[in-house]
């Protein structure tokens, strides 16, 4: 059935808790090493929203792999697969693609309750408030934590490319009632859109970047050892 947070060729699996098949997934020793003395909540979570990227890179006929994080907190994706992953308590998400088709993919859930109002100033600058107040009157769930949400999938998406240069803070977001939103990347240089939900009482936002229309402007000026450019050949 088509879901429309995620375009065609974009393969979407979400788990609710950590009670479903995907909390059964096996951690690969490297995988193992990196939750290590955490706690069992943080233990469950990294092993199911792993499950839930196995389970949609199955989908592409990609076999399991550890997907260890790197030094950017980033999963390294299987060759030819890039993908995204995200997790807030209750809900955890990934999504993969083909690395020929798509250029990078990200994915954020939150709760759908107000953002502190302490953490919405800090992090929702410039066009983020006037952003959430505009849908604040008309939509149901909280404007400001929708635009944190759209603000850190788009950050995900693109984080590969900019690397530490930038953060959150840097990408401006303007969200519309029908389920979408248009962002610029910092610099102003590139402009792009992406797609809001909810979904049993969580906000999740998807950036899915095409290899037509992205790939080039995403290579350019990244480091040999980033990681985006090892995801994506």
């Amino acid at each position: 059935m088509p879901d429309h947070l995620v375009p065609a060729g974009v393969e979407l699996c979400e788990a609710y808790g950590d009670t479903g098949p995907e909390a059964a997934a096996c951690l690969f020793p490297s995988e193992q090493a990196v939750v290590r003395g955490s706690s069992e909540e943080r233990r469950r979570e990294f092993t199911t929203v792993r499950g839930c990227a196995r389970r949609a890179l199955a989908r592409l006929g990609i076999p399991p792999e550890p997907l260890v994080p790197q030094v950017s907190g980033a999963p390294r994706w299987p060759r030819g697969a890039v993908g995204s992953m995200t997790h807030c308590p209750g809900y955890r998400a990934a999504v993969v693609a083909p690395a020929g088709t798509y250029a990078s993919l990200g994915i954020d859930a939150e709760p759908a309750e107000p953002l502190p109002a302490a953490v919405a100033g800090r992090l929702l600058p410039g066009a983020g408030h006037p952003a959430a107040d505009a849908l604040r009157a008309t939509l149901g769930p909280p404007a400001d934590r929708l635009v944190f949400c759209a603000m850190e999938a788009s950050y995900k998406a693109f984080s590969p490319w900019l690397g530490r240069r930038h953060g959150i803070r840097d990408f401006v977001v303007s969200v519309t009632g029908d389920g979408s939103f248009r962002g610029v990347a910092p610099g102003r240089r590139h402009r792009f859109e992406g797609r809001w939900a909810v979904r049993s009482g969580y906000l999740v936002a998807a950036v899915c970047l095409t290899a037509e229309d992205w790939s080039g402007p995403l290579s350019e000026g990244v480091s040999p050892g980033s990681g985006w450019q090892e995801a994506v050949m």
